[in-house]
């Protein structure tokens, strides 16, 4: 999935309305793609640091299941 124009430095990416975390180098090109499309053109986004899936879910972040986990 290529990275919206202000997330280029990070690969996970919160959507504070569902508590959904995408990681950007892992998600299906589809249905991910419009929602992470959907939470920036809402500005409902968060990224994490450090920029990890164990840092999302320390959070309270669940990843998304349009993508896959690898991180």
């Amino acid at each position: 999935m290529e990275r919206p124009r202000g997330l280029t430095e990070h690969r996970f990416v919160g959507d504070k309305r569902t508590q959904r975390v995408y990681d950007l180098d892992n998600c299906e090109t589809g249905a991910a793609a419009s929602e992470v499309a959907d939470l920036v053109a809402a500005e409902s986004f968060i990224v994490f640091g450090p920029d990890t899936l164990a840092e999302a879910r320390n959070r309270g972040y669940r990843l998304s299941p349009s993508c896959t986990s690898a991180g």
